[in-house]
């Protein structure tokens, strides 16, 4: 892995910056907890839940790394509000998973599983999105372990909070449930554009019912 086969452009940048945000040149270091270590030989990718067939799939780093890698140029907004426009993201596209390990027809929601259980929910629409990328690499680079190696999924329309660092599988589900920091006061979607940062501002259908 780390030799595109296709890229895909998109939409580079905005013109504009999402409300509230700032421009930041270079990379900032945020994260919750400490940097875990990594272990190839006991590193391991799983897909679970409510999968098509019922079964889990799994994959360890060397099979993860075999998987089709491709590049998507894309934007990076952080919830404490600074965004970096343009970067190259390369790695394994969101799309891919769903297509050698489909989900059950009734799935609406993923909860994307991190280290030491660190959570983050999406709509199965925006995982499917696109440049949903389970990144790699950034701008040609391996990611440092600060910054989420060996994998962190890339979700680019919405807050940065919505791809976890460290990832280490997705389970489908056909309802919707919060993940870590939704669970501490976050907003359910988290788009940018609609400054959706906290969960007081969650409007009718915007989060999981009670």
């Amino acid at each position: 892995m780390g030799q595109p086969v296709e890229r895909e452009s998109g939409e580079a940048a905005h013109s504009e910056l999402p409300p509230g945000q700032r421009l930041q040149r270079g990379w900032p270091v945020t994260h919750y907890g400490p940097v875990p270590k990594f272990r190839p030989e006991r590193w391991e990718f799983r897909v679970f839940g409510a999968t098509a067939d019922g079964e889990k799939r799994c994959w360890n780093h060397e099979e993860f790394a075999a998987l089709p890698y491709t590049s998507v140029v894309a934007d990076l907004h952080c919830v404490t509000k600074f965004s970096m426009l343009g970067s190259e993201w390369g790695g394994v596209p969101a799309r891919t998973v769903l297509e050698i390990a489909p989900p059950a027809p009734d799935v609406t929601h993923v909860m994307v599983w991190a280290e030491y259980g660190f959570s983050s929910n999406l709509r199965l629409a925006d995982f499917a999105a696109d440049r949903t990328i389970f990144a790699t690499h950034k701008d040609g680079e391996l990611l440092t372990a600060e910054h989420g190696f060996p994998l962190r999924l890339v979700v680019p329309h919405l807050y940065a909070w919505k791809g976890p660092k460290w990832v280490r599988g997705v389970e489908y589900m056909t309802a919707d449930r919060r993940g870590f920091w939704e669970e501490r006061g976050y907003h359910n979607i988290g788009d940018p554009w609609k400054e959706q940062r906290y969960s007081y501002q969650e409007g009718p259908g915007d989060g999981p019912e009670l």
